[in-house]
């Protein structure tokens, strides 16, 4: 999941408890693609500018020159960020969504393909800040790790016991490669009835009493982009409405807010993702009817 929101040129949030190997994951995307990347991690003093970047004054020159922050990179990798003020986090919101900063006026691009990773926990949310709904939104998707299961923590403690320090990962693609990917995912077909059943998914979210806020419209584009990249890691070159519902809960649960009364109700965003889907009804392809 993490490598198809790659492929579709989006931005990846990884939400799970400490241990799991959040920060592992990420990167290990970094160092297996020969591109520049930074990680950045996040905490209460970082300042805006300790991501953008800022202009600093050339007593040689007597000019003022623009010094760039960790963000202009391929691949950026935000640890903890919901650990920074919002202001500071808020330092995203333009570079996510426009691959630019904009400082003194001047707009600064940042090199293309650009892919923010970030972590953060679920738990121990003392002196964290809440992501607002306007940065959740700019994510593509947003996964958990989760905990392994008995024979793959068996093999990561005998191998860990045996080698000691895991080996350093090598590039296995270049920065041509995966705009390539990008490019090749973004024409994959989709196909009106599967348009429109995305387009009944959204509705179902603006109209369902579990929820107070459904998904934007960038929500839907971005289940159609997940879905195609996720179509094209099949081998497709055309989205299925079961290509749909592997993305669904990782495109669309973050999007969301829940009603108060179904946060009373123990519900989460996931479970009602979970129940949309299974009540809007699925196209049928025209040979089958």
């Amino acid at each position: 999941m993490a490598l198809t929101c790659l492929f579709a040129g989006g931005h990846l949030l990884v939400e799970d408890v400490p241990g799991v190997g959040k920060t592992t994951l990420a990167k290990a995307i970094a160092a297996s693609i020969e591109a520049s990347w930074h990680r950045i991690q996040f905490t209460p003093d970082l300042l805006p500018t300790d991501i953008t970047g800022t202009t600093v004054y050339d007593q040689k020159t007597g000019t003022f020159d623009f010094r760039q922050g960790p963000v202009f990179s391929h691949v950026v990798l935000a640890d903890e960020i919901n650990r920074a003020s919002p202001k500071t986090q808020s330092a995203l919101l333009e570079v996510m969504e426009e691959r630019q900063v904009t400082v003194d006026g001047r707009a600064h691009p940042v090199p293309t393909p650009f892919l923010v990773v970030a972590t953060q926990n679920p738990i121990d949310l003392q002196g964290t800040y809440r992501l607002p709904e306007a940065q959740l939104d700019r994510f593509l998707l947003r996964i958990a790790v989760g905990y392994p299961d008995l024979a793959a923590e068996r093999d990561l403690i005998m191998g860990r016991a045996r080698a000691g320090a895991p080996p350093e990962l090598r590039p296995v693609v270049t920065v041509d490669q995966i705009r390539w990917m990008i490019e090749y995912v973004s024409r994959v077909y989709v196909s009106e009835p599967v348009a429109e059943y995305v387009a009944r998914i959204a509705e179902a979210t603006r109209t369902a009493s579990q929820l107070q806020l459904g998904i934007s419209p960038r929500g839907s584009l971005a289940l159609v982009r997940t879905a195609q990249a996720w179509a094209a890691c099949e081998g497709r070159g055309y989205v299925t409405p079961d290509d749909v519902k592997a993305v669904a809960e990782a495109a669309l649960a973050h999007r969301l807010v829940l009603a108060p009364q179904a946060e009373i109700d123990g519900l989460t965003a996931a479970g009602v993702v979970s129940e949309i889907m299974s009540r809007v009804i699925v196209p049928v392809p025209a040979g089958a009817r």
